[in-house]
């Protein structure tokens, strides 16, 4: 069974927190575009756990925290970024600590170049409180075809 799905958001000095013992995972893309969009490295790196792993970016085996980190900052910094935005939702499993689900990610950059990838995510409650991804999986063309086939994304 589903649990019912609550958030709660905080902010704080420079710092959006998502605490709550359940998490929409609506609202938790919703705060990630937000603090992207807002390029507050900050509050974004927040919102993913330092043993983060992102797997399924070309001609990388796996992309850490301290990956994930440089390139937001660089990003950031030369404001790269117009709008990440998200769309679609399939929730693939959840408990009161853990969601996993896939969405639509669209990354609109400075040069007008546009990327959409579709993104398995893992988030997680940790022991401070704040919900974060733990992993991302880029899916590959075919499973992402499959799901719009579908009508899961």
């Amino acid at each position: 069974m589903l649990m019912p799905l609550t958030y709660n958001l905080q902010l704080t000095t420079c710092n959006l927190k998502l605490t709550e013992k359940t998490m929409n995972p609506l609202e938790f893309l919703a705060v990630m575009a937000e603090t992207a969009n807002k390029l507050d490295l900050d509050a974004h790196m927040n919102l993913i756990s330092k043993e983060v792993s992102v797997y399924g970016v070309p001609d990388f085996e796996v992309i850490t925290y301290d990956d994930w980190f440089k390139q937001c900052n660089y990003e950031f910094e030369n404001k790269l970024l117009k709008k990440v935005s998200y769309q679609g939702l399939n929730i693939l499993a959840q408990t009161s600590d853990r969601v996993m689900f896939k969405s639509l990610e669209t990354v609109e950059g400075s040069d007008g170049s546009v990327n959409t990838s579709g993104i398995e995510f893992i988030i997680q409650k940790e022991d401070d409180g704040q919900w974060r991804v733990s992993q991302e999986r880029i899916l590959p063309a075919d499973e992402l075809e499959n799901d719009k086939r579908r009508g899961a994304l």
